[in-house]
């Protein structure tokens, strides 16, 4: 049995265990047979993308074929290096290693880019992940210099980073609910360099987001702009989701995520009390459907019959695998392991004759601007594979 079978089987695929005692069972088994197939189908498709340093994967339309490539400043870049990277860790293969280690070369430039607050995005989940496989001088470099570049877009008055710096004539100082994930970068960087700026930088951008995103019911607003002068909070909208109101899936599934990183980091009961509120929400949504694959914002009106988002699905359950590891509450494994089973199912998984470097199909990206609406995006896989490992981990 290889690898790839094993982790699949570990997700849930237990009818192996009594295949033997009925003709259903027999049955499963077959439909078991042909999903590993399938995942270990759509695993290679990512190895037969061609390298091109300005042509980085990020979605594709499945009707027309069309895969929407990008250079390696989109805040996308790094997830298709980290995708590999991963592959490796679940298969030994090293064929994987060879081709991540080729596309993360590509992103190094933009350790230099101060114009953008996803360094994290891309340095580490490409950087990073690559020193999860091997110790590496060169990356850990490139990981501080990184950290350094993005601490430069740290107010100190305001006691965040700056997110976006588009629409300057409304949005004097945005924070979106994403930055949280390119914490781990500065977290990182001082575990690598022993310089404690970074760490500082990442608290006292987490601290404001705790004091000013989440509403009562722990929901999280998409972006809150803040006043320079006064450093307060003077406006709470989206630019994600439904209304400036409604709870975006994905933005609540970074808030669980980053705050149980950051609370990895920092042992900030706090942090891991929001990380808990926030997965509680998620979880007992009445609208979240009964596969855990949630509609991509939780308050469109069109549900049922509104876009799933299997993005937000992946990040919640790699970030609930490690919340339960943390709490050791069932309730958040349970569910990650649902989401996982789920998304091991023809439905979601992407047909054998789609060729593209994707797994997972019904991701939504930008509704409002009617972008990546029901389609395969990158950085839902890398989440699902983290997912399995950590799952394995276990």
């Amino acid at each position: 049995m290889n690898k790839i079978s094993y982790y699949i089987i570990m997700l849930g695929f237990t009818v192996l265990l009594i295949a033997c005692k009925s003709k259903g069972n027999s049955e499963n088994l077959t439909s078991q047979n042909t999903i590993e197939n399938l995942l270990e189908l759509r695993y290679k498709m990512l190895l037969d993308y061609p390298l091109d340093s300005t042509a980085f994967p990020r979605n594709m339309n499945v009707i027309t074929g069309e895969i929407k490539k990008v250079p390696s400043k989109d805040w996308t870049s790094g997830f298709f290096a980290g995708n590999l990277w991963q592959l490796y860790q679940l298969t030994d293969d090293v064929t994987y290693k060879n081709k991540a280690k080729k596309w993360t070369a590509f992103i190094e430039k933009e350790k230099f880019n101060n114009r953008t607050h996803d360094m994290g995005f891309k340095i580490f989940c490409s950087f990073g992940k690559g020193l999860e496989v091997e110790e590496n001088e060169t990356y850990k470099n490139i990981i501080v210099k990184s950290a350094q570049t993005l601490s430069t877009r740290f107010n100190e008055k305001v006691g965040a980073i700056r997110s976006w710096d588009f629409n300057k004539d409304i949005w004097e100082f945005p924070v979106i609910i994403d930055n949280m994930l390119n914490l781990e970068l500065l977290f990182e960087a001082t575990k690598i360099s022993g310089d404690s700026t970074y760490h500082n930088i990442a608290v006292k951008h987490t601290n404001t987001t705790l004091k000013n995103h989440f509403r009562p019911d722990n929901s999280t607003w998409h972006v809150v702009v803040y006043d320079t002068i006064t450093g307060l909070a003077k406006d709470k909208v989206t630019h994600q989701g439904f209304n400036d109101e409604s709870a975006w899936a994905r933005g609540q599934s970074w808030a669980i995520y980053g705050y149980t990183m950051s609370y990895r980091y920092t042992k900030d009961a706090a942090y891991l009390k929001q990380a808990e509120a926030t997965a509680n929400f998620f979880i007992n949504h009445k609208n979240l459907p009964e596969d855990g694959i949630p509609y991509w914002d939780f308050n469109d009106p069109n549900i049922p019959n509104a876009a799933r988002d299997v993005s937000a699905a992946t990040v919640t359950a790699s970030g609930l695998i490690e919340l339960y590891g943390f709490t050791k509450n069932e309730v958040y494994l349970n569910f990650a392991s649902k989401v996982l089973k789920s998304l091991n199912t023809e439905k979601y998984i992407l047909n054998e004759n789609v060729d593209g470097p994707f797994i997972f199909d019904h991701s939504t990206g930008i509704w409002p601007k009617n972008e990546e609406i029901d389609e395969p995006i990158v950085y839902a896989d890398y989440y699902y594979l983290e997912a399995v490992l950590r799952k394995k981990a276990l």
